[in-house]
């Protein structure tokens, strides 16, 4: 079966709502999954609690207006679905949703953002670990597809300015030493399986005109365990579709 897969950071479904959120709907995927919905099942926009054809599933944070994740799904593909990765301090802020298809696992995940000053990279690292760890004993039974807001710029070429943002959240040596170890441990950045070259990328600041002029990080993925490597056919970036401040991104994976 072909699977068509999005993943898209929203910045607030409420506020993507209002710009044209349901239009990606026209690339008919069979699973899209969004991050940082900041929104529980009462603040979420009514109309989009039913799509037809696609299965809705929301894990928000406690704290009302932050984080969270979200998914629709064309129905009667998942197999099980969990929330969460079994530690109460992340749980707690919506960021993970495990589905298991009949091939494969995959999790909807939003990162922490070590934020500027870098009060919580400790706090990222330390999920960054639970989340592999996780991850690698779902991957006993199937293979993995981790996608999402990583929050994290890999390589200098994902990033229009790395010189300047060396210290900065999302380009420090101990995350990106992270999705080194990611890479290590027999995943791979799908994107970069297809696009060897700079520019392209998945974040850009809402100031300066930032989007624009393309000044922006590629901190998006489509990541999947070596098994399914082979059986990946496409990996982009949607960077028309607007609505956030991040472009959606979009996998097809035959198996």
């Amino acid at each position: 079966m072909l699977y068509r897969f999005i993943s898209w950071n929203v910045n607030g479904i409420r506020a993507c709502a209002k710009k044209g959120f349901k239009g990606i709907f026209s690339f008919n995927p069979h699973g899209l999954f969004i991050q940082e919905v900041k929104s529980n099942r009462k603040t979420y926009p009514k109309e989009l609690l039913n799509i037809d054809d696609y299965e809705f599933y929301l894990h928000p944070a406690t704290k009302k207006g932050y984080s969270g994740v979200a998914a629709y799904v064309k129905e009667g593909l998942v197999l099980n679905y969990q929330e969460g990765i079994g530690v109460e301090e992340y749980d707690s802020e919506g960021r993970v949703q495990t589905f298991e298809f009949n091939e494969f696992f995959l999790l909807n995940v939003y990162f922490p953002n070590a934020q500027h000053g870098l009060p919580r990279l400790d706090f990222k690292l330390a999920f960054n670990a639970k989340l592999l760890e996780f991850a690698e004993n779902l991957r006993k039974k199937k293979p993995i597809i981790i996608t999402g807001d990583f929050n994290v710029a890999h390589k200098e070429i994902d990033l229009k300015n790395p010189k300047s943002n060396i210290f900065n959240p999302g380009f420090t040596k101990e995350e990106r030493e992270w999705f080194d170890t990611l890479l290590e441990r027999g995943y791979v950045d799908t994107f970069r399986m297809f696009t060897k070259e700079g520019g392209h990328y998945t974040w850009w600041s809402y100031r300066f005109h930032a989007r624009e002029r393309n000044i922006g990080w590629r901190i998006d993925y489509f990541v999947v365990s070596i098994e399914l490597k082979e059986h990946v056919k496409k990996s982009i970036i949607l960077k028309d579709v607007m609505g956030s401040d991040h472009a959606p991104i979009m996998m097809e994976i035959e198996v």
